[in-house]
């Protein structure tokens, strides 16, 4: 299998403010792309794109396809069932919505602190192998968002997982919230193959500082900034696959282009690497990755990734002087549609879910002084 996969998260839209609108269309000329270049690795999930993912891949990928010729991820999320017929029900409309007849992978999604112990009340772990004992999955492992000891924990009690998920990039490679490095070599001491998520970090490491830019360009002209956050991660021993969370055909061409002969990134390169981390994480104020988990169950309805992503472009500028961009006319713009950031009632739930660990309401509070000081 080559190393390059297709996270269908963070599909095209043609409404920006609702991420369930999928330009299938679009989808289906990307998928077609990665089919002809020999890139067979589809992953998808119960809430990608507004829940509408799943549904998506069948109608871009399944019906077009032999079922031999590719092969599908999806995951059960721990928030969308509460007793083993609600877990049941996820993975019957799983199979429903994707056509696929079975799943060659299948992830228990983002096991973390807080979600571990109901992935273990309800025994999901030999729940898993009991579908793949009847021919319903293929490969059982889980997508991960915890610390190196609760993954060592994992691995120890469960060695019957066969691989495991985890977001690695060269801007969280040593990062004391992530700690991409350390979860990495705890998956290494196990045996386990590594999959690979957020390779650029939610789009982050795809549109650089012009100083970081300038610092790989001088190294290779012809290589984008997202050629090199993904072939850092596929340059680490035992990664099976990177998943690239693709949002237009262009950016699918880009990472065909580039992994179609895959060429492992040299230790001066990754060195480089290390050099433009330093220059990002001196400039970026919130690392969100837009996942958008978050803004599921805000009962504020507030747009936090967009919000972030604002905040962290007028961060990046001289405001002292400036005091206006287009930015304050965008916010406005979102929020007719959603909550104001300084809306934010501190329930905790985002805190809760969010896969960076960040400190969201102390955030939105900046992004408020910010954007509604007006």
């Amino acid at each position: 299998m080559k190393k390059l996969g297709f996270g269908m998260m963070r599909m095209p839209v043609t409404d920006p403010n609702d991420r369930s609108t999928v330009d299938v269309e679009q989808v289906k000329q990307m998928v077609d792309l990665l089919m002809s270049k020999g890139f067979t690795y589809f992953d998808t999930a119960w809430v990608y794109n507004g829940f509408a993912s799943e549904r998506v891949a069948k109608e871009a990928l399944v019906d077009r396809y032999p079922r031999d010729s590719f092969t599908l991820a999806t995951k059960l999320h721990n928030a969308f069932f509460n007793s083993e017929e609600e877990r049941e029900h996820v993975f019957n409309e799983q199979l429903r919505k994707t056509g696929a007849g079975f799943f060659d992978y299948y992830l228990l999604h983002g096991i973390e602190a807080g979600s571990y112990p109901h992935y273990e009340k309800f025994d999901c772990f030999g729940w898993l192998l009991e579908k793949k004992r009847q021919g319903l999955v293929r490969h059982a492992g889980f997508s991960f968002h915890g610390g190196p000891e609760l993954l060592d924990e994992i691995l120890t009690k469960h060695p019957e997982m066969e691989f495991v998920q985890l977001q690695i990039n060269y801007l969280d490679w040593d990062s004391e919230w992530i700690r991409s490095r350390e979860v990495y070599e705890t998956a290494r001491r196990h045996g386990k193959p590594v999959f690979v998520m957020e390779p650029v970090k939610g789009g982050t490491l795809a549109k650089l500082p012009p100083e970081a830019e300038r610092l790989l360009k001088e190294r290779e002209p012809d290589m984008s900034p997202a050629s090199w956050a993904i072939r850092f991660a596929a340059s680490l021993e035992g990664v099976k696959v990177v998943l690239s969370g693709m949002s237009t055909l262009e950016q699918a061409e880009d990472n065909v282009a580039f992994m179609e002969d895959f060429r492992p990134l040299t230790e001066e390169e990754i060195a480089l690497t290390r050099q433009a981390a330093g220059i990002i994480k001196a400039q970026i104020a919130v690392p969100c990755t837009g996942c958008s988990y978050c803004t599921e169950g805000c009962p504020m309805h507030i747009n936090i990734p967009g919000y972030f992503s604002l905040y962290n472009e007028d961060m990046r500028e001289d405001m002292a002087h400036k005091r206006w961009t287009i930015n304050f006319t965008n916010y406005d713009r979102q929020t007719e549609r959603f909550g104001r950031a300084g809306d934010c009632i501190a329930c905790g739930q985002c805190e809760s879910v969010c896969p960076q660990h960040l400190p969201i309401i102390e955030k939105l509070r900046d992004v408020s002084a910010h954007f509604d000081r007006r």
